[in-house]
C-alpha cells in the first residue's frame, strides 16, 4: 500500500472518523457475521458466491474508471487472492462451524506475528528489533493460554475444540505470507481493481474448494435460515464492500499504522458481539489471553511504525554523509 498522502493532511475530520468506525466495527462484526451464515450455508460455497459477486463489483466499477490489469497481475492476483481469501479467509469460515466467533478473532490476531516472521526470513529480510521480539514471545504466550497448555486430545479442558481452533493459526499464516508476496508482487495501481481481481481469483478457487467437498450436492436454498441469509448479505455488502472502501479511504488520509490498529480492535469488537449476541462464553482466560494477545499485537505494531519513520532519515543522513565525504 502506499504511505501518507497529501490528503492525509486535508481530509475533514468527521470522514476520517467515520471511516474508523466503520473499519473498526463492520470488520470486528464480520466474524459473528460470518457464525450466522455457515449455520445452513455450506462454508466453502458461501465464502465462494461472496467473493465472487464482490469481485465482480469492484472489478467493473474499477474497469469503468479506466483501470486495465496485464497479465502478470492476473496471476501475482490468483497467487494472493487464494492464498489470503482461500487459505486466510476460508480458515477462518471453516473453524467457526466448531469454535466460538470471538475466540477465532482473538486466535487470527496473530497474522502481525506471522508477518514479522515471515518479512525477516525472506531473502534480504530486516531482523526485528528487541521490542519485536518480546511482542513475539507475548503472542505465542497468549495464544499458548487461549487454546492450551491443558489440550488433551480433541478438546482441552477449557472445552475449547483445540484441532479446529489450530485452523485458524494455520490460516493465519497463509494470511500473512499472502500479504508479504503482495507487498512486492506486480499489482495495478488501483487498489479497488487489485482488490477485485483478487476476490474474482479466491472467489473461483473456494468454489473448486466446494465442489470438490461436496457441498454443492447438499446444499439447498429452502433450508437456508433468516439469520444465515442475513449474515450472508452483511458479509457480501458490509463486510466485502463497506468495509474495504473504508480501509481503502484511511490509507490515504491517514498513515498506514494509524489504519493497521484495525488488527487488535477488531478482535474486541468480535469478543464483545458474540458474548453479547450470540451468547458466546466470555471467561477470564479469555480476557487474559486477550490482553495478552492484543497487546503483544499493538507492541509489534508501533515497533515497526517506528523503525519505519526512522529508516528514511537515517537514509537521508547517510546520503548526506556521502556527499559531504565526496566534497572533501
Amino acid at each position: 500500500m502506499t504511505t501518507e498522502r497529501a490528503g492525509a493532511t486535508t481530509a475533514p475530520r468527521s470522514h476520517i472518523v467515520a471511516a474508523f468506525a466503520a473499519v473498526y466495527v463492520i470488520w470486528g462484526s464480520t466474524y459473528l457475521a460470518i457464525r450466522y451464515a455457515v449455520e445452513t450455508i455450506p462454508p466453502f460455497l458461501m465464502g465462494g458466491t461472496r467473493f465472487l459477486i464482490a469481485g465482480m463489483i469492484l472489478y467493473a466499477w474499477s474497469r469503468r474508471r479506466g483501470a486495465a490489469p496485464t497479465r502478470a497481475q492476473w496471476r501475482a492476483a490468483a497467487v494472493t487472492g487464494i492464498l489470503l481469501l482461500v487459505g486466510g479467509n476460508g480458515a477462518v469460515i471453516w473453524s467457526e462451524q466448531h469454535v466460538a466467533s470471538g475466540l477465532v478473532a482473538l486466535i487470527v490476531a496473530i497474522v502481525p506475528l506471522w508477518m514479522v516472521t515471515l518479512d525477516w526470513l525472506r531473502p534480504g529480510g530486516m531482523r526485528p528489533g528487541r521490542a519485536v521480539f518480546v511482542g513475539l514471545a507475548l503472542g505465542l504466550v497468549g495464544l499458548a493460554l487461549l487454546i492450551g497448555p491443558d489440550a488433551v486430545g480433541s478438546r482441552g479442558s477449557s472445552g475449547i475444540d483445540v484441532r479446529a481452533a489450530l485452523v485458524p493459526v494455520f490460516g493465519a499464516l497463509l494470511w500473512a505470507f499472502g500479504s508479504i508476496f503482495s507487498r512486492y508482487a506486480p499489482r495495478p495501481a488501483s487498489s479497488p481493481m487489485a482488490t477485485g481481481m483478487q476476490m474474482l481469483a479466491g472467489g473461483a478457487a473456494f468454489l473448486i474448494v466446494s465442489v470438490i467437498a461436496g457441498e454443492p450436492g447438499d446444499f439447498s436454498f429452502a433450508a437456508v435460515t433468516t439469520p444465515s441469509l442475513i449474515g450472508y448479505l452483511y458479509l457480501l455488502t458490509f463486510g466485502s464492500l463497506l468495509g474495504f472502501t473504508a480501509y481503502i479511504y484511511l490509507l490515504g488520509a491517514t498513515t498506514p499504522a494509524k489504519a493497521a490498529t484495525y488488527a487488535y480492535v477488531n478482535p474486541v469488537v468480535a469478543v464483545i458481539l458474540g458474548w453479547a449476541v450470540a451468547g458466546e462464553p466470555f471467561t477470564p482466560r479469555m480476557l487474559v489471553a486477550a490482553a495478552i494477545i492484543l497487546g503483544a499485537v499493538a507492541m509489534i505494531t508501533l515497533a515497526n511504525a517506528k523503525r519505519a519513520t526512522q529508516a528514511p532519515a537515517q537514509a537521508t543522513q547517510a546520503e548526506r554523509g556521502g556527499r559531504r565525504v565526496t566534497a572533501a
